[in-house]
């Protein structure tokens, strides 16, 4: 299966709907969009056409560029999806350099990005449930400010189809060693797995995604050409 190819040069998300998280008000209220700044060109390598965007691109062709093929964010961070109106595979963008495709996902499921926000990040803490079954039953797994490369590892199996944000924002993937389509949790309820824009249940690692304003040195990409 072409989604189990070997992790991308940086690090891996969903399908073709919009996540809808139950979103604690309160917490919305406090998040803060941390100065965001991401820079999108035309080519790889940082060549061709390019635009500047400090704020949500429900559609990246309005911006005057016919495809994403480089990016660079100075701060964020963001997540990008394959399809116009935050819809599709997601792709997790933390600060750092993506000079091609691969150094974003190495699911081949599309070649394609077209919209793009900026993540909400609630704080330094990081903590999430993940459920075996829908509706925040079954067996539970808590994770609490760590990575977790394989929930195998931990005794826990690959089915998770419900979760619980609490605390900052994480991604999951649906195969071990953050591989596969990218998950992204912000805080929140998540009854479904289509919630997260998922069609099967299925996620085998997990990890933490960082801020600059709660971290200050930050999670640079692999800036390897």
């Amino acid at each position: 299966m072409s989604d189990q190819q070997g992790a991308p040069e940086q690090l891996p998300a969903g399908k073709s709907q919009v996540p809808r998280a139950v979103l604690n008000t309160e917490t919305l209220e406090s998040q803060l969009y941390y100065n965001d700044l991401v820079v999108l060109y035309e080519y790889e390598n940082f060549r061709g056409k390019k635009t500047e965007l400090s704020a949500e691109c429900k559609d990246v062709n309005e911006k005057n560029l016919e495809k994403v093929g480089s990016i660079v964010v100075d701060s964020g961070p963001w997540v990008a999806f394959e399809k116009r109106g935050f819809a599709g595979e997601q792709f997790v963008l933390e600060k750092g350099e993506y000079p091609r495709w691969t150094t974003w996902t190495n699911s081949q499921n599309s070649y394609c990005l077209l919209s793009l926000r900026p993540l909400r990040v609630d704080g330094a803490d990081h903590k999430i449930h993940l459920f075996e079954n829908g509706g925040f039953t079954g067996r539970k797994m808590e994770i609490v400010d760590d990575d977790v490369p394989s929930l195998w590892a931990h005794g826990f199996q690959d089915r998770v189809a419900s979760v619980k944000a609490l605390n900052g924002t994480w991604v999951g993937y649906m195969y071990p060693g953050y591989r596969g389509q990218q998950y992204v949790f912000e805080h929140g309820d998540y009854k479904h797995w289509n919630d997260w824009g998922a069609t099967v249940p299925q996620v085998q690692s997990v990890r933490r995604v960082r801020d600059m304003q709660w971290h200050k040195r930050g999670f640079t990409a692999n800036k390897t050409c």
